[in-house]
C-alpha cells in the first residue's frame, strides 16, 4: 500500500511523502509558505524537516505554545496576524508541524484565512497519523467545549514520516493507540485482535495505514457527517471529549488517548448495558484497555460536571445526548439517545479498574 487516496487529501510515506512535497512546490505558484510547530515541535521535529527539505528552510514559522487548551481562538488570532505581517494573500501555504493540536487549529486557520489558503499536514504524533491530520475536521475549543468551532477541510496533501515517532515517548505513543483500538472495535474484528496481540510491539507502517484505511473509508461514504455512517468514529468519544475536557484545565491532564480509553469501556458498558454487545465482549474490551491505560475515579461531582459537558455535545438531537455504540466487535451504530442515569452507572464502572492501575 504505496499511497492512501482520500478525496481531495492523499497520504504519503516516507521517501515518497517528500517526493511529493517537491512535486507540489514546483507545480504551484507560492507566494508564502509557513510552517505552524509547537514549543515542542520546533525544537525536536523542524530541524530535521528543514534536514530534509531545504526550501522549507526560508519558510516563515509561527509558533503556538504547547498543549489542548491552546487550541483556542487566541492562538488562531495569533497565527493571522503572522500571515497579514507577511502581506499574505490566498497563494500563501501553511504546512501544520505537530500533533493534533497544530493540525486542527492550523487547517481551521488557513481555511477561513481570506477565505482559504492551502494547507499540508505533516503529522509527528502517531494521535495525528492514524486520526487528527486526515477525514478533514478542523477546528478549536471555545467557552470550554472540545471542537465547539470548526468546519470540514481537507488538507491538499498528509505527509508521513515515522521518524517523527522517536521524538515521542511512551505515553504520546500509547494515547495514539487508543484510536487504533477505536477502528477495530467499531470496523474490523480481526484488527482489534491483531491489534491486541501486537499492541505491547513498536507500532509498525502497518498498523498506521490499515487505521488510515479504514477511517478514509468511513469518510468518504460521509465526508460531512450528513448521512450519519462516518459518526461511528466517535465511539468512546462522547465521554471521552468531556473527560478530556474536564482536565484540560486540572493539574494532571489526561491525554487524549487517555480520555477515549475511559470512553470506550464507558460506552462498551453502555452497549452491553442496553443489550448490544455481549457481557463477554465487554469484559475483553475493558479488560485490554484498562491493562493499556491509567484509570482515574470519576466522583459523583465530576460525573455532573461531565454530564454538562456532554450536554454541548455536536451529535446530539433534540436535547438528548447521542451515542455511537457496538452491537458485536467490528460493528457499530450511531444515535443511539441514552439517558443519564446509565451514563452515571458507566462511569461508576470505572471504580473496578483502578486497581489494576
Amino acid at each position: 500500500m504505496k499511497n492512501i487516496s482520500i478525496l481531495p487529501t492523499s497520504v504519503f510515506f516516507g521517501e515518497e511523502a517528500y517526493q511529493q512535497l517537491h512535486i507540489f512546490y514546483h507545480k504551484r505558484y507560492l507566494s508564502n509558505i509557513f510552517i505552524l510547530v509547537d514549543s515542542n515541535t520546533r525544537e525536536h521535529c523542524l530541524p530535521y524537516l528543514h534536514g530534509r527539505v531545504t526550501f522549507l528552510r526560508k519558510a516563515k514559522i509561527v509558533e503556538v505554545p504547547y498543549g489542548e487548551k491552546e487550541k483556542n481562538i487566541q492562538n488562531c488570532i495569533k497565527i493571522w496576524k503572522e500571515f497579514e505581517k507577511q502581506n499574505s494573500d490566498r497563494k500563501s501555504l501553511l504546512i501544520n508541524l505537530g500533533g493534533g493540536v497544530v493540525s486542527d487549529m492550523g487547517g481551521f486557520s488557513a481555511s477561513v484565512f481570506k477565505r482559504g489558503i492551502s494547507f499540508l499536514n505533516i503529522p509527528t504524533t502517531l494521535l495525528s497519523m492514524v486520526d487528527a491530520s486526515i477525514g478533514g475536521k478542523t477546528g478549536i475549543d471555545f467557552n470550554g467545549i472540545k471542537n465547539e468551532i470548526g468546519l470540514f477541510k481537507e488538507a491538499e496533501l498528509v505527509l508521513i514520516d515515522l521518524n517523527y515517532l522517536k521524538t515521542l515517548g511512551k505515553r504520546e505513543l500509547k494515547s495514539g493507540m487508543a484510536e487504533i483500538f477505536k477502528y477495530g472495535l467499531v470496523a474490523d474484528s480481526s484488527f482489534w485482535k491483531e491489534i491486541n496481540i501486537l499492541s505491547n510491539n513498536l507500532i509498525g507502517r502497518s498498523f498506521i495505514e490499515r487505521s488510515i484505511f479504514l477511517k478514509t473509508r468511513m469518510v468518504r461514504i460521509d465526508p460531512k457527517e450528513k448521512f450519519g455512517s462516518r459518526k461511528i468514529l466517535n465511539f468512546g468519544h462522547t465521554i471521552g471529549h468531556a473527560i478530556e475536557t474536564f482536565f484540560i484545565d486540572r493539574h494532571s491532564p489526561i491525554s487524549h488517548g487517555e480520555a477515549i480509553a475511559f470512553g470506550i469501556i464507558c460506552e462498551s458498558w453502555i452497549s452491553w448495558k442496553i443489550n448490544c454487545l455481549t457481557e463477554k465482549q465487554y469484559d475483553e474490551i475493558s479488560k485490554n484497555i484498562s491493562n493499556t491505560y491509567p484509570i482515574k475515579e470519576i466522583d459523583q461531582k465530576t460525573t455532573e460536571t461531565l454530564l454538562s459537558f456532554m450536554r454541548n455535545d455536536k451529535k446530539n438531537e433534540v436535547g438528548k445526548i447521542c451515542f455511537s455504540l457496538l452491537r458485536t466487535i467490528g460493528d457499530c451504530y450511531y444515535d443511539k439517545k441514552v439517558g443519564d442515569v446509565i451514563i452515571q452507572e458507566s462511569l461508576e464502572q470505572l471504580k473496578k479498574f483502578i486497581k489494576n492501575n
